[in-house]
């Protein structure tokens, strides 16, 4: 019997139960398209940290207390690290009189907040900063202007808003002169920020931003999270990060970690890659249960179909003919779940976009494709396996 013969014998199979073909095909649609649609959010989110620290250009560094590498002070490395030393605004100070022009230097404060206006209360982020980290940051102003410098120096309670807090504290209306509370103390606000998206530092639409004086007051600690330099010539950004560590090693000897911004994306895109291919790994289980299900029901069909593989081998079918028609049916069922699930994962992905990044990438749609096959393939042999070596005599006496 031709290829073609036993395609349409499969082909009339499936058509006879379309309901159970469906349900058999479902656990393969959802296995495809949740593959697609996880690959999709893992590279979107990757493509778009990747864009914002290339956006800040190729001139910045970013020191952190800790030993990141275990080898001090200038390696990448991984999360879990025990602080024992931490920055304060001498060593920011420091730092900017060795490097003197080459540089700017900006000293980082973050911490919780709680902000309040009339009736309503938001919690968020602060990101303190000096007068120059309007120079460092890319920042799009909807109104009002950075805090100057005797503003930072005095510790002035002025604020910025990022795009949340102005929409949730003073919906429809300019923030830019009003007051409100951030950690019961009363702020004036002189900036609203236009919408930034998630980036490192997390969601900077829902973050605040005042003078790092300011915020070391607010939070009753002296320490700095981080010091972000920026080079003035990025030729120069390789010698200014050595200097930068000759001045720090003497008091934090190997407990910080300066990274380039290279080293800083190469690190995200490693462990963001690693997340990618692991939600891809989660999603591939349920094409293993769908490809069980797959099983389970040639199964089914084989005890169904004993009567006719033995009056079709009786009249003269041969044992590659029936195998081929059941591994035929698997097949088909495993390559049709996998069309439709990659349908599916696609349009999931596209009306994702509103609220998270997603980018489909060509490898997610071709290992989809080519698993939900080979699922087909590998829990299809053995119910066609077993079909193909029955005795006709006993088959034509099943009932």
């Amino acid at each position: 019997m031709s290829f073609f013969e036993s395609f349409r014998i499969a082909l009339r199979a499936l058509t006879a139960n379309k309901v159970r073909s469906a349900l058999t095909m479902l656990g393969v649609i959802i296995g495809v398209a949740a593959v697609i649609l996880l690959v999709a959010i893992g590279s979107g989110v990757q493509q778009e940290i990747t864009g914002q620290i290339e956006g800040l250009g190729s001139n910045l560094l970013f020191v952190f207390p800790g030993n990141f590498s275990g080898g001090g002070g200038g390696g990448a490395g991984g999360p879990g690290v025990e602080i024992q030393k931490r920055f304060n605004m001498d060593d920011a100070q420091l730092v900017q009189r060795r490097l003197g022009a080459e540089a700017i230097v900006v000293p980082v404060v973050q911490g919780p907040a709680v902000l309040k206006s009339g009736n309503r209360t938001l919690r968020t982020t602060i990101a303190g900063a000096n007068q120059a980290g309007d120079q460092v940051f890319n920042s799009t102003y909807v109104a009002g202007r950075h805090y100057s410098r005797s503003e930072y120096s005095s510790g002035a309670r002025v604020v910025m808003l990022g795009a949340t807090p102005s929409k949730e504290l003073f919906p429809g209306q300019n923030p830019v002169g009003r007051e409100l509370t951030v950690n019961g103390e009363r702020f004036t606000v002189i900036a609203q920020l236009a919408a930034m998206g998630g980036t490192l530092s997390g969601d900077q639409d829902n973050q605040i931003y005042m003078p790092a004086t300011t915020a070391q007051r607010l939070l009753g600690s002296r320490d700095l999270s981080s010091i972000i330099i920026k080079a003035i010539d990025p030729k120069k950004i390789d010698l200014i990060k050595a200097q930068t560590q000759q001045v720090l090693r003497p008091k934090f000897g190997e407990e910080f970690t300066v990274f380039t911004q290279e080293q800083t994306l190469g690190l995200l895109s490693s462990l963001l890659g690693t997340l990618t291919v692991m939600l891809a790994g989660i999603a591939g289980i349920s094409l293993l249960v769908g490809g069980i299900g797959i099983m389970n029901i040639m199964l089914v069909s084989v005890s169904e179909r004993t009567r006719e593989i033995g009056i079709r081998k009786a009249v003269g079918a041969r044992t590659h003919d029936i195998l081929s028609q059941f591994v035929i049916e698997a097949v088909v069922l495993s390559v049709s779940g996998g069309v439709i699930g990659i349908a599916l994962g696609w349009a999931g992905a596209a009306a994702l976009t509103r609220f998270v990044p997603t980018q489909v990438t060509w490898w997610a749609v071709t290992l989809a494709f080519f698993f939900s096959a080979a699922v087909g393939i590998f829990f299809g042999v053995y119910p066609a396996w077993k079909a193909s070596r029955l005795d006709p005599i006993e088959a034509l006496r099943y009932e």
